[in-house]
């Protein structure tokens, strides 16, 4: 018995019976609202189970089994399908990708010509069929014989056009899911129209295409995988025209790829993880690894990646079981989405005095990581979604993205479920709750968490005052010496002496780096402030955009919009919170602590020093514009660079910290960015580099050392 097996104890004919029936309820249920009682991963290996059990009991099969059948047998439809349409094997891991391969060959009694490789799309199979480039009817899946008629849906799926760009009668194959922007918005309707939130994008897409009476709107998308001659006899007039029908049935599955994206029905082909071939099993595992990587980039899910023989020929000679073709098989991810319980949930207070709810959950292995706790956003986010104590709730994680809950899998409630209790005062201070925005904050702001703040700003990140502990900032602040962080350069020295374990040779010393953190440059400071929204890397794009704290104080939220990753919901914040601190930064500039960043110029003085280069240019005949971005381009050897550092640096930059390796970055002008992505331009790798590195090597990115890296960026340690 395989260790999938052994995993849902299918130890006799009886366990047997009960998992069938557990497999065929939750196949009705995921290709019917999509609700499945039960996640991906533990549906695959409970089928799997079920496949090891009959193995290891020939002759005992019960006929509803799932095993050999499309949808798990568990759906039906009243649309025939011209031609069945089926459901692919699966493969867990290289070897088995390379077993089936070498499986299909064999069958062949040839090497496969060529293969293709695209995602596998995590949505809802559907047929869309068009008599002379008119689109008149979309049928789902069902049973792979036939498919529910959902036309009534065809206004909301984007992607799918009304009319092709050829007059051609052709049955168009893909999936219909929602993006991560449908399906908050689909989500954010559905409740308020007084539904329950949708458990995930796949079943908000099943649900909504399904229905033909809803109150609200909702959005889907439409990428196509395939398509099909259509037949006269099919009810679709004269049917396919030869030549088309020819091409169709001999091209091979990429140039017909490229024929339907000429008809004007989207596909992949224009996102980072678009078809692709190759010519060997290597090279496929290759691609494999690279869209696997690129997984938690994109903005709509993938649950896999289909792995298929290209030629026509290849796929016509492999033929088909009984419920998917031989020569097509989906390489299946790790789950990113798990269903567990919600036990409990955590009100915490940050440093600005924002109050933050946070999912307690019953440890469950999601992407290859354990989840405990995962993020709730705020009081607004738990009632929109509905969720109480004791729910079942589906946790999605995908790559470097944070935990989060997505919704309470409502049909699985027993009725012991308890409400969430939401504070009515601060769970730090006692004080009164600010709930005027999405994201609560109690009235004190910083001031409720003003400890906090302090060890924040003079971290080693920050301000960096060495001899500045947890203790002493404790003892000041419970001694009345200090409210927050610009108090700290008003200390006198017989203030320090009075504090515990403080003597005349530790008090000096504290001074002393006190005084020395006045000098500290302005994204040092502005970092210091806590400002909401922003952190160390955002502090350093305000801090060079602007050059000096009057500019920053004095920009509207238009202006703010001009920094790179600052947008329209971010700038009013900003624009708000330094408003709030205006006492704070009065103070620090009556102390003398510097607000100006070594190296930047104004937006006015870079304003003055294109319109010079303009008029220069103009005078002599050139182009002004690309005079005046020139003048004004950053410079530095990584110039218009997104750079990852990763690892244990070494060699001129062992003792850097990351926060400094990323200063290091900017200041030669490029981008420091936190993951790897197809956007990223370099990685540097140090010591026990780990999962980074073998993202960018599979997606190509540069890697180079820290010893090589200090090279190229010399000038600017």
């Amino acid at each position: 018995m395989t260790q999938a097996a052994a995993a849902v104890n299918i130890a006799d004919e009886a366990a047997y019976a009960a998992a069938v029936q557990t497999a065929v309820s939750a196949s009705a249920a995921y290709y019917g609202d999509g609700d499945s009682p039960l996640d991906d991963d533990a549906f695959d290996r409970l089928v799997r189970a079920i496949a090891a059990y009959e193995r290891a009991h020939p002759g005992r099969t019960l006929p509803e089994s799932p095993t050999g059948k499309v949808a798990g047998g568990a759906v039906v439809g009243d649309v025939p399908h011209t031609v069945p349409m089926l459901s692919l094997d699966n493969a867990f891991s290289a070897d088995e990708l390379a077993s089936w391969a070498a499986g299909l060959e064999r069958r062949l009694g040839r090497p496969v010509e060529r293969w293709s490789v695209e995602p596998k799309l995590d949505g809802l199979a559907i047929s869309a069929r068009y008599r002379d480039g008119r689109l008149v009817q979309l049928v789902t899946r069902g049973d792979g014989a036939a498919g529910e008629d959902v036309s009534h849906g065809i206004d909301s799926v984007l992607g799918l056009p009304r009319r092709l760009e050829s007059p051609v009668t052709v049955e168009v194959r893909g999936e219909i899911l929602m993006t991560t922007a449908q399906f908050e918005a689909a989500t954010a309707a559905r409740v308020e129209a007084g539904g329950t939130p949708f458990a995930n994008p796949r079943s908000a897409a099943a649900g909504s295409l399904r229905a033909q009476d809803r109150p609200y709107k909702v959005e889907m998308t439409f990428f196509g995988y395939g398509a099909l001659p259509l037949s006269a006899d099919a009810g679709f007039g004269a049917g396919t025209d030869e030549p088309t029908a020819e091409r169709l049935r001999t091209l091979p599955h990429s140039e017909i790829m490229d024929v339907v994206r000429a008809w004007g029905v989207q596909t992949t082909a224009a996102t980072p993880v678009a078809g692709t071939t190759a010519g060997t099993v290597e090279e496929v595992q290759r691609r494999v690894e690279e869209i696997a990587a690129l997984r938690g980039t994109l903005e709509f899910g993938i649950d896999g990646i289909v792995v298929k023989a290209d030629a026509a020929l290849d796929q016509q000679q492999a033929g088909f079981s009984s419920r998917a073709p031989r020569w097509a098989i989906a390489y299946k991810l790790p789950a990113v989405e798990k269903i567990t319980k919600l036990l409990a949930v955590e009100w915490n207070v940050g440093r600005t005095g924002i109050i933050a709810p946070r999912a307690v959950l019953e440890p469950v292995k999601v992407d290859g990581v354990e989840i405990t706790y995962a993020t709730l956003h705020n009081a607004g986010d738990i009632e929109r979604r509905g969720l109480m104590i004791g729910d079942s709730v589906m946790v999605h994680r995908a790559g470097d993205v944070i935990p989060r809950v997505e919704a309470p899998v409502v049909h699985l409630r027993t009725g012991a479920e308890t409400p969430i209790e939401i504070p009515s005062s601060c769970p730090n201070c006692g004080d009164t709750i600010d709930d005027s925005q999405k994201r609560w904050r109690c009235v004190k702001g910083r001031a409720c968490t003003a400890v906090t703040s302090i060890r924040y700003a003079v971290g080693r990140d920050q301000l960096d005052i060495e001899g500045l502990g947890e203790k002493i900032i404790d003892q000041l602040v419970s001694a009345g010496l200090i409210t927050d962080f610009a108090d700290l350069f008003t200390l006198t020295r017989e203030q320090i002496l009075g504090l515990e374990r403080m003597g005349e040779t530790s008090t000096d010393n504290l001074l002393a780096a006190i005084e020395a953190a006045k000098g500290k440059p302005l994204n040092k400071v502005f970092c210091a402030l806590g400002v909401r929204g922003t952190g160390r890397s955002m502090s350093r794009r305000i801090a060079r955009h602007f050059a000096t704290m009057d500019e920053i104080r004095a920009a509207d939220a238009e202006a703010f919009q001009e920094v790179d990753g600052i947008g329209p919901e971010k700038a009013p914040v900003l624009v708000a919170e330094l408003e709030e601190l205006a006492p704070l930064i009065g103070k620090l500039v009556a102390a003398g602590v510097n607000m100006t960043e070594p190296g930047a110029t104004t937006p006015a003085e870079r304003a003055a020093v294109a319109q010079a280069a303009a008029e220069a240019a103009e005078a002599a005949g050139a182009d002004p514009e690309e005079a005046a971005a020139a003048a004004t381009a950053g410079d530095g050897p990584l110039a218009g660079m997104s750079v990852v550092v990763t690892g244990s640096m070494t060699g001129p930059l062992a003792d850097l910290s990351r926060n400094e390796m990323n200063e290091l970055v900017e200041r030669a002008g490029g981008k420091a960015s936190s993951s790897v992505s197809a956007k990223t331009a370099l990685l540097v790798a140090g010591e026990k580099a780990g999962s980074k590195k073998a993202k960018a090597e599979k997606l190509g990115v540069r890697v180079i050392t820290p010893e090589e890296f200090a090279d190229l960026v010399a000038d600017h340690l």
